[in-house]
């Protein structure tokens, strides 16, 4: 729909409106945009001086969802100029033939968007909810309903021997191997099966791309082979998003420990960590939902009326 292709170069033109507004959604980060740009097809152009962009969504199996995001800006909305650049948007949708459908607004903006066209409805995407958690309780896991967590860190650290990283490159090859590895040893259902397909290119761009997205990462080595890994960057001042995290479920803990040594090695920097969204899939729900977030990053999907 847009005509410019994401590419490592326009880093800078995205964190300055990134950067500049407290949006706090996980997939308005440039890391993001750029790891699943290929299969989301993403594009962008400015637009009245917002940074629009548009991709495909193709997790339906059975048809591609045209979409926009948010138009981005630079400190503070103008509405005007808001209403004009939403006007111009839905003329694109309709030359192609598409309804218009702008995804993952953070319920902090609704207020604006609604200002801007009242006629603009609004329905929630539960399956893109952010989960944010405090820092210290991902390291400490104190109290009783993470109790089971501890437990399963704790077996890890005195029954297995291994070793925790900061993630280099020298290590990327072996991150894609046990990837390949993890996907392999499954079963998944359809929509599971086609996730992941979609998730492996993702994963090979944020890792082989890690230094120039100024993203950081931990591994968990058992005799010296890379068994567990993940990557996150920074969201804003105070928050990590963790965009990738794999590891080997044959060993006890692992999950437990590979989330809690990144914490408590990588991100002394900031106070949350956001996990991202469980993308309506039960068993990632039931898992992030495990953790106790403290809060939901809310996201909404925007139609307008017939």
């Amino acid at each position: 729909m847009f005509k410019n292709n994401i590419a490592l170069k326009d880093r800078a033109l995205f964190e300055k409106y990134i950067y500049s507004y407290p949006y706090k959604a996980s997939g308005l980060t440039f890391t993001s945009l750029f790891m699943w740009r290929q299969l989301n097809e993403f594009k962008y152009e400015i637009i009245n001086d917002f940074l629009c962009i548009s991709g495909i969504n193709h997790l339906n199996i059975n048809h591609k969802e045209y979409f926009v995001l948010p138009p981005l800006t630079i400190e503070k909305y103008d509405i005007h100029k808001l209403s004009l650049t939403i006007d111009t948007i839905k003329n694109r949708f309709e030359s192609f033939n598409h309804p218009f459908n702008m995804k993952l607004i953070p319920k902090s903006m609704l207020e604006t968007f609604q200002l801007a066209n009242p006629k603009l409805i609004f329905t929630p995407d539960r399956a893109n909810f952010d989960y944010v958690y405090l820092k210290e309780d991902l390291i400490t896991l104190r109290g009783r309903k993470l109790h089971s967590k501890k437990n399963h860190l704790n077996y890890f650290m005195k029954n297995i021997p291994h070793k925790y990283v900061p993630l280099t490159d020298a290590l990327i090859e072996d991150c894609l191997r046990l990837n390949m590895r993890l996907v392999e040893a499954k079963t998944y259902s359809t929509l599971e099966a086609h996730l992941i397909d979609l998730e492996q290119m993702a994963v090979y761009e944020a890792l082989k791309n890690m230094k120039a997205l100024d993203a950081r990462g931990g591994a968990i080595l058992i005799n010296d082979k890379v068994e567990a890994f993940t990557l996150g960057a920074k969201l804003d001042a105070e928050t990590m998003v963790v965009h990738i995290e794999k590891a080997n479920t044959n060993y006890r803990g692992l999950y437990q420990a590979i989330n809690q040594q990144f914490c408590k090695n990588a991100c002394l920097d900031v106070k949350y960590i956001n996990r991202e969204e469980d993308m309506g899939i039960p068993n990632l729900r039931k898992a992030k939902e495990s953790y106790r977030p403290i809060k939901m990053i809310e996201k909404y999907d925007a139609t307008f009326h017939k």
